[in-house]
């Protein structure tokens, strides 16, 4: 396999570099508290890298942007640190990570600086960790959203440098090798034909989020945010016209896991009986074991028949660290439904691993990178698996990213989009270029748009320097 890489490495002979690297920061208030998996999150900064790319043998160079939405409570749930603290070093790390970007080496396509960006990104972790005396190690998950907006900026800057959308420069004419780098033996002359669409897909349908605190009806209701926005779920749904709901668990609670889904779809049905409905589980780790996921829905089966078939696939009902507890599998639960990892799908070992503890599915999120999550759609494509695109509360950028990603991936029918509901300031400035992208009609969002040059769309003029005025040509 060695001299194959170097075979298809060499076959391309175009170096691309990072040459200069900034960031910046921006703190947004929550319109409502998010609660899952036992925390409440009230507001989110947004951290954004901006990259100049240089084209070493045309002597070209080109911008691109990343942004994304810190979202520490669910990548680094600390048992030593306050949340306070987790977000500082996060950002402290991203920091790091941006400034050093100039000292990756010149290879022939993100990809392969994607490599280098997550071993750099591993290194200055550790750095960090030790400069603060922490009293645990910074998780591979909260060093994957540290460099996820620089990744983003990379593939960003690179479509802008052949004047094409990013994913469309995944061919192995940019790219100058198959798969087998990134995934192993087994995709020795495979490359991303068939997992990715030529062209964006028209719309997708959006999963809208119900957190633990969200009201689903007016009875619910104790204290109205009054700012226009509809208040409870069944409120959005009959505004955006929705069919898929994203469902927060407690994992713990039997009983009122049960009955927050017979409520939701009792409302589903009272307000449109005739839709095609599509929910799925999210239990956020808190799960004991694979009897309470079967248990559940056995107990929804009973006293919501029709609930059942809506039930597309459930989510990490059990801790990211599959192997603190090898005992535990979901083999018989993936007889019932897709179970998908989220939090544990941190690099090819962890999908291999979920894979053989019987676990039929991913997702895959912008927060961890465009290179890990293309890569992850394809081996879950070659192995049987499904494959969905979620977001972590993206706002603005972050969320067109996600929902540009999502475009492509063949198959995909949906992406999940939820900063509309608890983060709407973070969109405002987006709103003049893709208000359909932000104020949903029907349900779905029209990625169609989503086809420019870059990562598939332009950066609002007043967000940009004289410098980067490039990135408002999408």
């Amino acid at each position: 396999m060695a001299s194959y890489f170097q075979l298809n490495v060499m076959s391309k002979s175009t170096k691309i570099a990072v040459v200069e690297a900034e960031s910046e920061k921006f703190p947004f208030v929550y319109r409502t508290p998010l609660k899952f998996g036992g925390r409440v999150v009230k507001d989110v900064t947004v951290f954004r890298t901006t990259i100049t790319l240089e084209d070493k043998g045309k002597k070209k160079i080109a911008y691109g942007m990343g942004e994304m939405t810190m979202g520490t409570a669910w990548a680094w749930p600390s048992k030593t640190l306050t949340p306070e603290q987790v977000l500082r070093t996060v950002i402290a790390l991203a920091e790091r990570i941006a400034q050093s970007l100039p000292e990756l080496e010149p290879s022939q396509h993100p990809l392969f600086l994607a490599t280098q960006l997550k071993a750099m990104a591993k290194a200055k972790a550790a750095e960090l960790a030790t400069a603060m005396k922490l009293a645990e190690p910074i998780p591979d998950l909260a060093i994957a959203l540290a460099f996820s907006s620089a990744d983003i900026a990379i593939h960003d800057a690179y479509g802008r440098l052949n004047n094409a959308n990013s994913f469309d420069c995944l061919t192995p004419e940019h790219i100058g090798s198959d798969l087998s780098p990134w995934l192993g033996e087994d995709f020795v002359g495979k490359h991303f034909n068939g997992t990715l669409l030529p062209k964006p897909a028209s719309t997708l349908a959006l999963y809208h989020l119900v957190g633990s605190l969200d009201p689903l009806s007016t009875a619910d209701l104790s204290k109205p945010v009054g700012d226009g926005l509809p208040e409870t779920l069944e409120e959005w749904i009959r505004a955006q016209h929705l069919s898929h709901l994203k469902i927060k668990l407690t994992g713990t609670d039997l009983d009122a896991d049960v009955g927050r889904l017979v409520e939701i779809e009792r409302i589903a049905m009272r307000v449109a009986p005739t839709r095609t409905w599509a929910y799925s589980m999210d239990f956020n780790e808190a799960c004991e074991n694979e009897d309470y996921v079967i248990d559940f829905l056995e107990r929804i089966d009973r006293l919501a028949r029709e609930a059942i078939a809506k039930l597309h696939y459930i989510e990490q009902p059990m801790g990211r660290d599959l192997r603190a507890r090898k005992e535990v599998t979901m083999h018989r639960v993936s007889r019932l439904k897709p179970v998908v990892i989220d939090e544990s799908l941190t690099d090819l070992d962890a999908f291999m691993f979920a894979k053989q503890q019987g676990y039929s599915g991913i997702a895959v999120k912008a927060c961890k990178g465009i290179s890990d999550s293309i890569l992850f759609a394809a081996a879950a494509r070659h192995y049987g698996m499904k494959c969905y695109v979620q977001d972590l509360t993206c706002v603005g950028a972050s969320f067109l990213t996600s929902a540009s990603l999502a475009s492509r991936i063949a198959g995909m029918v949906a992406v999940e989009g939820n900063g509309r509901q608890y983060c709407p300031a973070g969109n405002k400035d987006w709103e003049s270029l893709y208000r359909p992208m932000f104020k949903v009609l029907g349900g779905v969002v029209p990625t169609e748009l989503l086809g420019g040059i870059g990562l598939g769309f332009a950066w609002p003029r007043n967000l940009l320097s004289k410098k980067y005025a490039a990135l408002a040509q999408g």
